[in-house]
Protein backbone atom coordinates (compact mmCIF):
# COMPACT_ATOMS: atom_id res chain seq x y z
CA UNK A 1 0.00 0.00 0.00
CA UNK A 2 1.58 3.22 -0.73
CA UNK A 3 1.70 5.94 1.89
CA UNK A 4 -0.72 8.13 -0.03
CA UNK A 5 -3.21 4.99 0.31
CA UNK A 6 -2.03 4.94 3.96
CA UNK A 7 -2.68 8.55 4.99
CA UNK A 8 -6.00 8.13 2.95
CA UNK A 9 -7.23 4.71 5.17
CA UNK A 10 -5.63 5.89 8.10
CA UNK A 11 -4.24 2.83 8.70
CA UNK A 12 -1.48 0.19 7.14
CA UNK A 13 -2.85 -2.87 4.87
CA UNK A 14 -1.64 -5.48 7.78
CA UNK A 15 -4.14 -3.27 10.13
CA UNK A 16 -7.03 -3.38 8.10
CA UNK A 17 -6.34 -7.26 7.20
CA UNK A 18 -5.73 -7.82 11.03
CA UNK A 19 -9.17 -6.05 11.60
CA UNK A 20 -11.24 -8.14 8.95
CA UNK A 21 -9.90 -11.46 10.37
CA UNK A 22 -11.37 -10.48 13.59
CA UNK A 23 -14.64 -11.39 12.61
CA UNK A 24 -13.18 -14.85 11.13
CA UNK A 25 -13.67 -16.97 13.92
CA UNK A 26 -17.46 -16.81 13.53
CA UNK A 27 -17.31 -18.00 10.07
CA UNK A 28 -15.26 -21.04 11.20
CA UNK A 29 -16.84 -22.03 14.01
CA UNK A 30 -20.31 -21.64 12.56
CA UNK A 31 -19.66 -23.59 9.32
CA UNK A 32 -18.41 -26.92 11.16
CA UNK A 33 -21.39 -26.02 13.52
CA UNK A 34 -19.81 -25.20 16.55
CA UNK A 35 -21.78 -22.72 17.38
CA UNK A 36 -25.41 -21.95 16.52
CA UNK A 37 -27.01 -18.72 15.33
CA UNK A 38 -29.17 -17.34 18.20
CA UNK A 39 -26.48 -18.31 21.46
CA UNK A 40 -24.33 -16.13 23.35
CA UNK A 41 -21.17 -16.99 22.00
CA UNK A 42 -22.40 -16.32 18.11
CA UNK A 43 -23.79 -13.05 19.40
CA UNK A 44 -20.44 -12.04 20.19
CA UNK A 45 -19.00 -13.17 17.63
CA UNK A 46 -21.05 -11.33 15.26
CA UNK A 47 -20.35 -7.66 17.14
CA UNK A 48 -17.76 -7.49 19.00
CA UNK A 49 -15.41 -7.65 15.56
CA UNK A 50 -17.13 -4.37 14.02
CA UNK A 51 -17.12 -2.84 17.51
CA UNK A 52 -13.40 -3.17 17.74
CA UNK A 53 -13.09 -2.07 14.50
CA UNK A 54 -14.99 1.38 15.34
CA UNK A 55 -12.99 1.70 18.30
CA UNK A 56 -9.49 1.15 16.42
CA UNK A 57 -10.63 4.04 13.62
CA UNK A 58 -11.85 6.09 16.45
CA UNK A 59 -8.73 5.81 18.61
CA UNK A 60 -6.50 6.06 15.68
CA UNK A 61 -8.16 9.07 14.24
CA UNK A 62 -8.18 8.28 10.67
CA UNK A 63 -9.52 10.90 8.54
CA UNK A 64 -12.62 8.77 6.97
CA UNK A 65 -14.08 6.00 9.19
CA UNK A 66 -16.79 5.23 6.84
CA UNK A 67 -14.24 4.60 3.97
CA UNK A 68 -11.50 2.79 6.33
CA UNK A 69 -13.86 0.57 7.51
CA UNK A 70 -15.70 -0.26 4.31
CA UNK A 71 -12.46 -1.29 2.77
CA UNK A 72 -12.20 -3.78 6.48
CA UNK A 73 -15.62 -5.05 5.52
CA UNK A 74 -14.13 -5.75 1.89
CA UNK A 75 -11.59 -7.62 2.90
CA UNK A 76 -13.71 -9.03 5.49
CA UNK A 77 -16.16 -10.15 2.61
CA UNK A 78 -13.05 -12.00 0.76
CA UNK A 79 -11.98 -13.87 4.12
CA UNK A 80 -15.94 -14.75 4.04
CA UNK A 81 -16.04 -16.13 0.63
CA UNK A 82 -12.83 -17.93 1.17
CA UNK A 83 -13.60 -19.85 4.36
CA UNK A 84 -17.25 -20.46 2.95
CA UNK A 85 -15.78 -22.61 -0.11
CA UNK A 86 -12.67 -24.17 2.01
CA UNK A 87 -15.08 -25.47 4.58
CA UNK A 88 -17.80 -26.69 2.26
CA UNK A 89 -17.73 -30.25 2.34
CA UNK A 90 -17.26 -30.15 6.11
CA UNK A 91 -20.39 -27.39 6.20
CA UNK A 92 -23.01 -29.53 3.63
CA UNK A 93 -21.13 -33.26 4.12
CA UNK A 94 -23.55 -35.54 2.19
CA UNK A 95 -26.36 -33.05 2.07
CA UNK A 96 -25.03 -30.80 -0.84
CA UNK A 97 -27.25 -28.11 -1.68
CA UNK A 98 -28.87 -28.79 -4.59
CA UNK A 99 -30.99 -26.13 -6.62
CA UNK A 100 -34.92 -26.30 -7.67
CA UNK A 101 -37.31 -25.37 -10.40
CA UNK A 102 -36.30 -25.38 -13.75
CA UNK A 103 -32.57 -25.42 -12.81
CA UNK A 104 -33.52 -28.91 -10.84
CA UNK A 105 -32.58 -30.40 -14.00
CA UNK A 106 -28.83 -29.00 -14.42
CA UNK A 107 -25.90 -31.49 -14.09
CA UNK A 108 -24.82 -31.70 -9.99
CA UNK A 109 -21.96 -30.13 -11.55
CA UNK A 110 -23.33 -26.74 -12.87
CA UNK A 111 -25.51 -26.66 -9.92
CA UNK A 112 -22.47 -26.73 -7.30
CA UNK A 113 -20.55 -23.28 -9.66
CA UNK A 114 -23.88 -21.51 -9.33
CA UNK A 115 -24.80 -22.03 -5.93
CA UNK A 116 -21.12 -21.52 -4.84
CA UNK A 117 -21.07 -18.75 -7.28
CA UNK A 118 -24.00 -17.08 -5.19
CA UNK A 119 -22.15 -18.25 -1.92
CA UNK A 120 -19.50 -16.04 -2.74
CA UNK A 121 -21.35 -13.01 -4.19
CA UNK A 122 -23.46 -13.07 -1.00
CA UNK A 123 -20.37 -13.02 1.45
CA UNK A 124 -18.85 -10.17 -0.43
CA UNK A 125 -21.87 -8.55 0.05
CA UNK A 126 -22.48 -9.41 3.64
CA UNK A 127 -18.61 -8.02 4.54
CA UNK A 128 -19.39 -5.21 2.24
CA UNK A 129 -22.61 -4.00 4.27
CA UNK A 130 -20.96 -4.80 7.61
CA UNK A 131 -18.09 -2.80 6.54
CA UNK A 132 -20.65 0.53 5.49
CA UNK A 133 -23.23 -0.13 8.55
CA UNK A 134 -19.66 -0.17 11.34
CA UNK A 135 -18.24 2.80 8.78
CA UNK A 136 -21.37 4.56 9.21
CA UNK A 137 -21.71 4.30 13.04
CA UNK A 138 -17.84 5.38 13.19
CA UNK A 139 -17.87 8.56 11.48
CA UNK A 140 -21.37 9.76 13.63
CA UNK A 141 -19.57 8.78 17.09
CA UNK A 142 -16.25 10.41 15.41
CA UNK A 143 -18.58 13.90 14.66
CA UNK A 144 -20.55 13.63 18.22
CA UNK A 145 -17.14 12.58 20.36
CA UNK A 146 -16.07 15.66 17.95
CA UNK A 147 -12.61 13.93 17.15
CA UNK A 148 -10.47 15.75 14.66
CA UNK A 149 -8.03 14.35 12.67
Amino acid sequence: MTDQKRAALGLSLPVLVLLALLAVPRVVLHDLSVIAPGTFVNWLLVFVPPLVWIAVVLVQRVPNPFVTLLVVGIIYGVFLALGHQLLWSLSFGDDQPTLGGNLSDLAPGAQAVIIRGFSVLSSLVTGTIVGALSGLVALVAQRLLHVRT
